[in-house]
């Protein structure tokens, strides 16, 4: 009973893993998109899988289960270490002294993403050396690799100490901007600089509830060294990992849905490109192509040949 049980289980997870990766992959790449096309538009912004078939090949090809697996910590890496740098900036961009202001610039964001892509390559390639295929399974067996995993990368690399990070300079910052009004700048900035920090401290709090319980099944699961040999456990594992997995795995995917919902001049600033800025070039572009496919004909060339005529 318990066996059938735990098939039905993990033929469960196997396929809401499959299907809400689709769903999050294309609504991440549609997000994704208009975030680049709306920061890269506005100025104020820009200065301040589990296969169709139901077969698993990182459980069968020891390259896709190295190079998934290596693939996992180093995108969750860099879009953690994102979020944090964007908290940071914003801290320093709202503060009073402006020896602590003049930090905030493109120049140091270059260097600390550039720093951070460098130092999670090669946090990675442990991940490609430990990973082994047993019984089916795709995972790391090696005690030490085991014991990194459950009490370092899972609780604070990919877990507290993001979320801590994040969260101390994304309060910072909206205490900057409560205390805002008192200094002498522009409306203007000051309105951006409420903006910005509102955003932020919005997608904070969406990752850390996104993270923290991810964070947690997984060392659960390396401290407990749940497998096969007990089946039934293993799947109702499999299946919360999954679910936890697709909240964890949002935090690609949905920073432009919570912009737009938690920021009412951001809304105005998507409809303002998408309207006016891309509708203006589409009719430019049609415009330009038919006047290439129907020429303006002199009206004297017109009269002409029907006088032939």
């Amino acid at each position: 009973m318990d066996s059938s049980t735990a098939i039905d289980i993990l033929r469960i997870s196997q396929k809401y893993t499959l299907y809400i990766s689709y769903i999050i992959l294309i609504i991440g790449i549609i997000g994704n998109f208009l975030n680049i096309f709306v920061f890269t538009n506005f100025k104020a912004f820009r200065n301040n899988q589990l296969t169709p078939n139901g077969i698993d090949p990182g459980n069968s090809i020891l390259f896709w289960c190295k190079f998934r697996a290596t693939m996992i910590p180093l995108c969750t890496i860099i879009s953690f270490s994102t979020i944090c740098f964007s908290a940071c900036d914003q801290y320093l961009s709202t503060n009073l002294p402006f020896n602590i202001r003049k930090l905030s610039t493109i120049k140091l964001a270059q260097i600390l993403i550039f720093t951070a892509i460098i130092i999670t390559i090669l946090h990675a390639i442990p991940f490609s050396i430990f990973l082994e295929i047993r019984t089916s399974l795709c995972a790391v067996f090696n005690p030490i690799m085991s014991q990194y995993l459950s009490f370092f990368y899972y609780p604070i690399l990919s877990g507290l100490l993001p979320i801590f990070i994040a969260s101390l300079f994304s309060i910072l910052a909206y205490r900057n901007v409560r205390r805002i009004v008192r200094r002498q700048i522009p409306i203007v900035r000051r309105r951006l600089d409420r903006q910005l920090t509102a955003m932020v401290l919005v997608r904070v709090i969406t990752f850390v509830i996104l993270t923290l319980p991810y964070a947690i099944q997984r060392m659960y699961t390396y401290i407990t060294k749940i497998n096969q040999s007990n089946l039934f456990l293993f799947a109702i594992n499999t299946l919360i990992g999954g679910i936890m997995g697709s909240f964890f795995n949002l935090n690609y995917a949905i920073s432009f849905y919570i912009f737009m919902a938690s920021s009412s001049r951001f809304r105005r600033q998507v409809k303002h490109v998408l309207l006016k800025n891309c509708w203006r070039r589409l009719k430019q572009w049609f415009s330009c192509n038919e006047n290439q496919i129907h020429p303006n004909i002199p009206t004297q060339s017109i009269d002409s040949s029907i006088e032939l005529q």
